[in-house]
């Protein structure tokens, strides 16, 4: 694994040892960073991101690559926030990024320094754990009004949104499925 853009472009990323995490492949997450440049202006620039289900925190990392002024990963499991500490300390990001433990599905209310403009949530595939993490994220006022929320799932999932939010497509990358979303307006 490694940061596929930006000013970190080419540094390698710690992976998991074992099984439990399914980190994104460079190619999709690179494919990802691209359709966002291009379909949705240049949104990662100067974003204020959070990672839920962060695993080893390849998203928030890719995104601070490209631009993001900070980062907030979200992950309750012990092993993922290991890997995430391991590679915001080898890349240096330790002043712009922040590390939670926590159940993505149970915020709470919003921290200093939120709501985000860019949300990544890349959970254990099958389930059904975005949704739930996505209306915890509107609830506790996570996110900005013209956020833009990313979810990867399984295909299989059949991912609907939560209620709050507008999709605004889904693109299928063989078992995988990714789903561009933005909360509704008010």
């Amino acid at each position: 694994m490694r940061i596929v853009g930006g000013r970190l472009k080419g540094r390698a990323l710690q992976g998991p040892r074992g099984e439990g995490l399914r980190p994104t492949s460079d190619r999709l997450r690179e494919t990802l960073f691209n359709i966002l440049a291009h379909s949705y202006g240049d949104l990662v620039a100067n974003a204020r991101v959070i990672d839920l289900f962060a695993g080893t925190g390849a998203f928030g990392l890719e995104a601070l690559s490209r631009g993001a002024e900070f980062c907030l990963f979200v992950d309750d499991g012990a092993q993922a926030r290991a890997l995430i500490r391991q590679n915001v300390e080898a890349l240096g990001l330790g002043g712009v990024t922040r590390i939670f433990r926590r159940d993505a599905r149970k915020l709470g209310d919003k921290p200093p320094g939120a709501p985000y403009t860019l949300a990544f949530l890349d959970p254990p595939y099958n389930r059904g754990l975005a949704e739930p993490a996505l209306t915890s994220l509107s609830r506790g006022g996570w996110l900005a009004p013209e956020a833009l929320v990313i979810v990867e799932e399984a295909a299989a999932a059949m991912f609907e949104p939560a209620p709050g939010f507008d999709m605004l497509e889904r693109r299928d990358y063989g078992e995988t499925e990714v789903i561009f979303l933005r909360p509704a307006a008010s």
